[in-house]
This record gives C-alpha cells, structure tokens and sequence, in this order.
C-alpha cells in the first residue's frame, strides 16, 4: 500500500433488505473488517422499488434499475460509503456520478433446476409448468424444450421456493449462486450446462459501487477485487451494454478464463425462442470490454438486429 493510503475507520453498507441481499452485504463486511481490523462496517438496509412490485414482470415496470436506485440515492446523499449488488441486477448503464471498482470472486455462474418431483428438464412432461423470471431463460426453454408451458416467477428467493412448494409449478430455474450462498443446495436438481441456459452477465459475481469521486472507497475496495472475475464480467457487460441489454430482451454473455484466455460467448433471441443467433470468441482478458463489443457486432451481424428491431 502506498504511503498516502489511509485505512478506514467506519464504512456504511447499502443493500436491499431480501435475504440474499443481506447474505451478499454481511459476506462483503466479513471481508472488509479481516482487512480492516480496527474499521466499523455497518449496514443500511432499504426496500427499493424492485422489491415492492412483484405482480408484473421485471420487464414491464423498469427493468434492473429498480433494484438500485434507492441504494444509489443513498451513496449521493453520504448516507452510504458503498453499495452491493448481484452483478446480473446492475444496469449496463452507470449513471455518471457512479462507479463499480470492484467485482468478488465468482459463485457459480449457471442455473438451476429446482422440482420437488423431477430431477431434470428432461424428465419434465409435456405441458409442465416451469417458472422463471427471465426472459433470457424464457427463450432458450422453450427452444429446447418447446412442450414446456414457461410462465412469468416474481418475488425472492423465498417466495419463488414457496410458489413451487405450494404446486404452481412443476420446476422452477434460478441462479445457483443465490441458493448455495443461502445454505439452499440441495434444492438444486441439477445445474444446467451453459449449452443449455447460457447465464445472463455478471451472474454469480458480486459488484460494489461508489461514487467515482470517492478515490478514497476505491482503494480500501482494491483488494476485494478477483482480477478474472472482473475481467470476464466486463466483457459480458459489453456485449449487453453494446446490444441494449436490458430484462426486455432475451440476452446471455457468459465468459471463462480458460489456459489464460478469455473465452466469451453470447446469444440474442426471441422471447419465444423461435429464433436465436449465437457468436462466441476468444482473446485476451486485458481487453475484456474490446472483446465484448466485437462479440456484439458479430451477434449484429448474424441477425441480432432484426430480433432486437422486432421485439423493440
């Protein structure tokens, strides 16, 4: 560390008050007072928008943003040092004022099948309902499995769990990073190849947000910050970013780190999964965001303008 750092004395933590998000901001203080023995970490717990409707799709009443506009007030206003997010709920878009120096070591980025009488998708009948939240999953379902009835799945993670529980589905698809980090595993049937449901960008990761201006927030962060997860993440928030990604369109980007490259992939759909393009490449992690926008124009190229001009 160089000689002008100062190590902090108290840090505030705004996060939205559902268990996963307490689970994600009680994880990041852990971290942060190992580092900082002598530092208060405390939490600012906060209902946001996202959280209060739950009987409409994410797509109809404002996409991701609902999730962190009340945590980023928070951050403008000095009533928070940082927030932490699941890096699938930041939009692609930071608002100026804000920056996100650092992304976490990644849980297991894939889905999860979760039944209470299946074991998998294949073993779903003709007709079974299957729950989720994403149009992402949405269309890649039914393209492999079109005698699937796919029907929209609000609410935490609690709540989705009890609607399955409770027999409104047959199965429902989450992210298998949210029930590991609860203690949930074994609810999970199977995780589902990325060949079969490529996950959404930044799934699995944790982000955690500042005001760019505060340099200060940015180094206690630094070494929180997992160089390969940060560099996968960005390159898949590139290709979204690049192509509009946001919950109304049936996007995934997912990349790896494999023998020290930099392998991404990603697809754009239909919601119905009549149609889907997919384009992958590799190279290198230094250029993570580059990579991101030539997997866009290639995915453009294939045919992902005509999908987009059609649901848009």
């Amino acid at each position: 560390m160089s000689a002008e750092f100062n190590p902090p004395e108290r840090i505030v933590i705004a996060t939205r008050e559902s268990r996963l998000a307490l689970w994600q901001a009680e994880h990041v203080k852990a971290r942060l007072e190992a580092l900082y023995p002598g530092c208060r970490v405390e939490l600012l717990g906060m209902t946001t928008r996202g959280d209060q409707i739950l009987d409409r799709p994410l797509a109809k009443v404002g996409g991701k943003g609902l999730f962190v506009k009340e945590l980023e007030a928070a951050l403008l206003e000095g009533r928070a040092d940082i927030a932490v997010h699941s890096m699938k709920d930041v939009p692609m878009q930071l608002a100026e004022p804000f920056a996100l120096p650092c992304i976490s070591e990644r849980e297991v980025p894939l889905d999860a099948f979760v039944s209470p009488r299946y074991a998998s998708l294949d073993e779903l009948p003709p007709g079974a309902v299957v729950g989720t939240s994403s149009l992402r999953r949405e269309s890649q379902l039914h393209a492999m499995y079109p005698m699937l009835a796919v029907t929209s799945l609000r609410g935490n993670l609690d709540t989705r769990l009890r609607k399955l529980d409770e027999g409104q589905y047959d199965a429902i698809i989450l992210a298998a990073a949210g029930l590991k980090r609860l203690g949930l595993a074994d609810r999970i049937r199977c995780e589902l190849p990325s060949t079969v449901s490529l996950p959404a960008a930044g799934q699995g990761a944790l982000g955690i947000e500042c005001l760019a201006s505060r340099k200060d927030v940015a180094a206690w962060l630094a070494p929180l910050n997992d160089a390969d997860t940060s560099a996968c993440v960005r390159a898949e928030r590139a290709v979204s970013r690049a192509l509009a990604g946001s919950c109304e369109v049936p996007l995934g980007a997912y990349a790896e780190i494999r023998a020290g490259k930099l392998w991404l992939r990603g697809f754009v759909a239909l919601p119905d999964g009549s149609r889907i393009v997919r384009a992958e490449l590799e190279g290198n992690p230094a250029d993570c965001e580059t990579l991101g926008l030539a997997l866009a124009a290639d995915l453009r190229e294939q045919g992902a303008e005509d999908i987009l001009a059609q649901i848009g």
